[in-house]
């Protein structure tokens, strides 16, 4: 089968040419596993980590969101059979989707969105789990519930912004909150049903002042977390909640004792990483936002269509997701 794979560690500050195209087995379904032939991938910002601090023996096949068509289970499968259309973001311990066949644990797929095509559900996956996670598990915010409680979301207009937006909006009454810097990120949040937009460049209690906002109970924080850290404990209210998913250098959380603000990690990949016991919650939840999709409650994420999957496409996805700039998603369809 074709894959595209990173093969070599940086050189002189990148590893960006080492992504290149390979030939492989064709893998072999086995216990849980389904074996997909991959239709519709996107790229996150994990790619980009995981190809940067490659420095394996063996090439590595990147790639943490797809779509494609069940052609071959193991022995243990019962939740799908050949022929079906499903969606999934993985795991990360696996070769990934950039590649014409994959291997998925069943526990963690579910069937796509009947209503949308394969390039618009791709989009979703991963950023659909972690958003879900850390909105419901993490943050423990409620179904239904939350209408007196502030929600702020920095770095909404990412992929993971893009549908924490929707699903804090649709399916809680918390107010929210969303950051974005440029014209066009604030009208993306916005158009995703955001209460109020504000500026992350500028200072954030500043910005919330401007909209009459006092304090938050709850701050989802996706990216430059260490660079808002100080004002996010400023203008969380005691007993808060903050929630991050990027990767600060360091984080003290000492300051957070003052007003006993609760600190939370979300990593979707916990659960296929362990093996949890609560593995098949990704494939129940993966149901549920492929249902609400088809209800027309939640929309694809996508942001831009970069064309086939190939060394060339997924190079130029790379490079923009690097520059912090993209708005929602970047997807590459057929090979």
């Amino acid at each position: 089968m074709k894959a595209i794979a990173i093969t070599q560690a940086a050189q002189n500050g990148s590893n960006l040419d080492s992504l290149v195209e390979i030939t492989l087995p064709t893998p072999v379904a086995t216990g849980h596993d389904l074996l997909v032939e991959v239709k519709a991938i996107s790229v996150n910002p994990v790619d980009t980590k995981v190809r940067a601090g490659f420095k394996a023996d063996q090439p590595r096949i990147l790639g943490w969101d797809a779509v494609g068509v069940v052609v071959a289970t193991g022995e243990n499968v019962s939740l799908f059979k050949p022929g079906d259309e499903v969606w999934y973001a993985g795991s990360l311990t696996r070769p990934g989707s950039n590649s014409e066949y994959q291997l998925v644990d069943e526990r963690i797929a579910a069937l796509k969105p009947k209503s949308i095509d394969n390039a618009s559900a791709a989009a979703m996956p991963l950023t659909a789990i972690t958003a879900w996670e850390m909105l419901f598990d993490r943050l423990g915010v409620a179904e239904k519930g939350n209408e007196n409680d502030v929600l702020l979301i920095v770095g909404a207009a990412g992929g993971v912004g893009s549908i924490l937006t929707q699903l804090a909006r649709k399916l809680t009454n918390i107010t929210v909150i969303g950051t974005a810097s440029r014209p066009q990120s604030q009208k993306w949040v916005s158009d995703l049903g955001a209460h109020h937009v504000i500026d992350h460049s500028k200072p954030l209690t500043e910005e919330l002042a401007r909209i009459g906002v006092k304090h938050v109970t709850h701050v989802a924080s996706l990216n430059q977390t260490d660079k808002h850290y100080a004002q996010l404990i400023e203008a969380l209210a005691p007993q808060g909640k903050l929630a991050l998913i990027d990767d600060p250098e360091t984080l003290d959380a000492r300051p957070l004792k003052v007003k006993s603000i609760s600190l939370h990690w979300e990593f979707m990949f916990t659960r296929s990483m362990f093996e949890t016991r609560d593995m098949i919650e990704q494939h129940r939840l993966l149901t549920r936002v492929s249902d609400l999709i088809d209800q027309k409650v939640l929309q694809t994420t996508l942001g831009e269509h970069f064309g086939t999957i190939n060394a060339d496409n997924l190079r130029r996805a790379h490079e923009l997701i690097e520059t912090n700039r993209a708005v929602g998603k970047i997807v590459l369809e057929g090979f």
